[in-house]
């Protein structure tokens, strides 16, 4: 072999092992087997919750949510679930490998085992009562109203399935309309995934209110404590409005820092307390949970008592003070309220928690929020569509035009992911509540949505709004 031919080898086999070794270090870097866990965790949680708090048969859990999820498209096949009922628990593996329990607890919810509640968690939890409804279903007997929500209900021809669970219409502070899918009823805690941000915007401005903490002061975060720490000039707005810089990316890859937290971590709030800075604070808006669960640490501390001092709080000064029934909200292993996606309530409760923004804080004469801090929690972030816990309408700047068109420019809304929305028009006095299983990001039947807000609005008022789907 000649000398250059040989070196030629050479360096051809170096290559071939340089690409081995950085194929490997992206391996260890990415763990894919990480990705899997998270997935098979995610699946036990979300079918746990679905099977044992809202009694959806476990079929139906696992096809609504998962069955068409592009993002487990690979890894299907090889998914198997175990439904526990003696023990209350969901397990999930793929191909027998990567195994993931949730253990329903009653009162309290689902929860990893790095999450399982203490039991001064589970006492306090027990202690909260859910009386059923005592309205009978409200069915409207305008044909207008009848038909947007069947409209709303019905499944497109093509594309993603809505599979939408509950709707209420309130106007004027009345419950007007509401549809339920079968399995549903006005006693259904229904998981409200984001929704619940709106939840800790919520906690926020009663301690607000009550001059135990301040949105613009320096966040109270024992990591970022002195001067030293870049991170110590973030203040709760930051926070509440996604502009913390942090780099807490969410994008549900199952390697991002968010996957990780949720399905991962036992302290969810130290964990996301720890990221470094990638942006000057209040100069960027990126959406992430991450932000959500150090407020929540930040609420935890302040109200004190761990998970059951939370459950008391929330219940005395929000959930019972506005008739909130059939709330359940679930902690990680910090006993801090998993305030990113896991409260649960009735779509009843929604529309109630909604009122108490369009009435400016104020339910049953009792004043609950700060004044304004509906417009405070609405108002625009920079240039996102994003307030501090609300989406909103509001036409960005430079534009005349609504940021959605057809819902109207003073309408802002709780979002979560797959369909759960929360929509207040303080224009119509109107609350919409529209909560499913629509799999269909990132828009989840955005359109649909848009045509129900138009025709509601278009029967309760003499002025319909602007009901272009374009």
């Amino acid at each position: 072999m000649s000398k250059q031919r040989k070196s030629v080898g050479v360096y051809v086999g170096r290559i071939f092992v340089g690409l081995l070794v950085i194929l490997f270090g992206l391996i260890l870097w990415k763990r894919p087997d990480n990705a899997i866990r998270i997935a098979t965790a995610s699946i036990s949680d979300v079918m746990c919750s679905g099977v044992f708090v809202s009694g959806l048969p476990p079929e139906r859990a696992f096809d609504e949510s998962f069955a068409t999820d592009k993002g487990l498209k690979v890894l299907l096949p090889g998914l198997h679930y175990v439904v526990d009922r003696a023990n209350r628990r969901i397990t999930t593996d793929w191909h027998g490998r990567f195994s993931s329990v949730s253990t329903y607890y009653p009162s309290y919810g689902c929860a990893l085992p790095w999450q399982t509640p203490r039991v001064g968690t589970l006492q306090a939890a027990h202690e909260v009562t859910n009386p059923p409804e005592i309205r009978p279903l409200v069915e409207s007997n305008d044909p207008e109203i009848r038909d947007a929500l069947a409209r709303a209900f019905a499944e497109p021809a093509t594309g993603a399935r809505r599979h939408v669970h509950a709707i209420v219409v309130m106007h004027n502070g009345d419950i007007i309309a509401e549809r339920y899918a079968n399995g549903f009823d006005p006693d259904t805690p229904l998981l409200a995934y984001s929704v619940s941000k709106s939840v800790i915007n919520a906690l926020v401005g009663i301690l607000v209110k009550q001059g135990r903490l301040d949105v613009h002061a320096l966040a109270p975060v024992a990591a970022w404590n002195g001067p030293a720490d870049p991170r110590h000039t973030l203040t709760l707005d930051n926070l509440l409005r996604m502009t913390s810089g942090l780099a807490l990316t969410e994008d549900d890859s199952g390697f991002d820092p968010v996957s990780i937290m949720m399905f991962q971590k036992s302290d969810m709030a130290t964990y996301a307390a720890q990221a470094k800075l990638k942006a000057k604070p209040g100069t960027e808006w990126e959406y992430s949970s991450g932000n959500t669960l150090i407020v929540a640490g930040v609420l935890r501390d302040a109200v004190g008592g761990g998970a059951a001092g939370m459950i008391r709080f929330a219940h005395r000064e929000l959930f019972d003070a506005i008739g909130m029934r059939h709330v359940l909200m679930e902690f990680d292993g910090a006993q801090t309220l998993i305030g990113s996606t896991r409260i649960y309530a009735s779509a009843r409760d929604w529309a109630r928690f909604g009122r108490l923004y369009l009435d400016d804080g104020v339910a049953n004469g009792r004043r609950i929020l700060p004044s304004q801090w509906n417009t405070y929690s609405s108002s625009p972030t920079l240039d996102a569509p994003y307030g501090a816990g609300f989406w909103s309408n509001v036409p960005a700047p430079g534009d005349k035009e609504p940021r959605i068109a057809g819902l109207p420019a003073d309408a802002y809304f709780a979002s979560g992911m797959n369909g759960q929305r929360i929509v207040i028009v303080p224009s119509r006095h109107l609350v919409i509540v529209r909560f499913g299983t629509t799999v269909d990001p990132p828009n989840f039947d955005m359109k649909g949505l848009v045509r129900l807000v138009a025709d509601i609005s278009g029967a309760v008022s003499d002025t319909p709004i602007d009901a272009s789907l374009k």
